[in-house]
């Protein structure tokens, strides 16, 4: 009987875990109804002009679908960094944030409806592995506005403010997603 009980809770908490591993691997583009649009930019580090590679090359998808008269959007956001002499190093930036917008498609400049900035980027940017290379993403969480009967889409940019430039942020645009 004792055997019994081990096996029972050992298949218990291996389902248990499963169903974890399945609910922490999902994420906004693994649900179904998104259209997405990926576009890539290359970023020069300005504070660094040595014969090495200083660029990071970001990897933007802007998602958006619609239920009812309400469009729901977000990023993911990758990114190949270089490599520094430093591990994990926060003070590669003053700042950082992507802005996610809910946009209205129409005719001439679509208005944007809703907005909001994601700092939490930040810290993943300046997050290396033991190597220090600065390669990672992120994803902002869902942004949602009702839209009516009009069409909507998602809109977004990505705002960096290298240490001690003294030029503040600098933005830079990625492809909106296809309308919904």
């Amino acid at each position: 009987m004792r055997k019994l009980k081990r096996s029972t809770s050992t298949i218990v908490v291996a389902a248990a875990l499963a169903g974890t591993a399945a609910v922490a691997t999902a994420t906004p583009a693994a649900a179904a109804g998104y259209r997405c649009t990926t576009s890539t930019k290359s970023v020069d580090d300005p504070q660094y002009d040595g014969p090495w590679a200083d660029n990071w090359d970001f990897k933007v998808s802007l998602c958006a679908k619609r239920s009812g008269s309400t469009v729901y959007t977000y990023a993911k956001i990758s990114w190949d960094g270089p490599a520094y002499g430093q591990v994990d190093d926060s003070t590669i930036f003053d700042g950082a944030y992507f802005k996610l917008q809910v946009k209205k498609s129409q005719s001439g400049t679509d208005p944007v409806k809703k907005s909001a900035n994601y700092h939490g980027i930040e810290s993943r940017l300046e997050n290396s592995d033991s190597n220090a290379n600065y390669n990672n993403s992120y994803t902002t969480p869902v942004l949602s506005h009702s839209i009516g009967s009009g069409r909507g889409l998602a809109d977004g940019d990505l705002y960096l403010d290298w240490n001690h430039d003294g030029k503040g942020y600098g933005k830079h645009l990625f492809s909106a997603s296809p309308t919904v």
